[in-house]
């Protein structure tokens, strides 16, 4: 199994950041990469769709208010993979000041290895929380 984690930490107390990127729904708040979804089966199923018209449908596996986290699985992308299950996760930062978004991954690649499936997810992590960074320091 492939794994990628990609972690930030902000200077935005973490229930602010969790109140961005907490809902199932809110990718298209924060992150350029994904200008639609739609949520389906009662909020659990998003499809999403990315700028060059791929689709994308995650189900909600896991959702933990208290805890700021939710995990999901991948069910239809164009990406190499199967068995995909990713947690986003927000914590209080060191000394509770701030924030540290972790996003995580597990995966079984298809047709590619499991370095070339860890290092698209480590990227498409990494571009993803660099962007919710960017959120923050609009003017």
């Amino acid at each position: 199994m492939a794994k990628a984690l990609s972690t930030i930490d902000l200077p935005i107390p973490a229930e602010d950041v969790w109140s961005l990127i907490g809902g199932f729904d809110s990718l298209p708040d924060w992150l350029p990469y994904i200008p639609k979804s739609e949520l389906h089966e009662g909020g659990r199923v998003r499809h999403l769709a990315n700028p060059d018209g791929g689709v994308i449908v995650e189900r909600l596996m896991a959702f933990d208010e208290k805890g700021r986290s939710y995990s999901y699985h991948i069910l239809q992308s164009p990406f190499p993979q199967k068995d995909y299950l990713s947690t986003l996760t927000v914590k209080e930062g060191d000394g509770g000041n701030g924030s540290r978004v972790e996003w995580s991954g597990e995966f079984t690649p298809v047709g590619v290895s499991e370095e070339e499936v860890s290092k698209l997810f480590q990227g498409i992590y990494d571009d993803g929380l660099k962007a919710l960074k960017a959120h923050y320091e609009k003017p």
